[in-house]
């Protein structure tokens, strides 16, 4: 088994309690769904510097801002792609970029 991020970048929060509700009830169930199979996750924070290789800081991420991310552990990266593809990010619009850790 490796060790996949799954990053979370976009998507829009709930409008509505209902839509709040439903969303955590999602989200509930598929992080319960990963079982041992989930290593961390969490969301993000609009809370973000940049540091350039000169050492110049500036507001805000590199590219557009990740909204969260799941560490999961799966047998191959299309495996881990598969449980991407069930993800509740996805019903926010977010896109997820699915990436093995060393």
């Amino acid at each position: 088994m490796s060790t996949y991020l799954l990053l979370y970048t976009g998507g829009v929060m709930p409008a509505t309690e209902q839509e709040s509700e439903s969303m955590v009830s999602n989200w509930t169930a598929w992080l319960g769904g990963l079982g041992d199979g989930l290593i961390d996750g969490n969301p993000f924070t609009s809370n973000a510097k940049t540091l350039s290789p000169e050492g110049a800081v500036t507001d805000g991420p590199v590219g557009p801002m990740a909204s969260g991310y799941s560490m999961v552990k799966a047998a191959s990266l299309d495996e881990a792609v598969e449980i991407a593809k069930t993800c509740p990010a996805k019903l926010s619009g977010a896109s997820i970029s699915i990436l093995e850790v060393a």
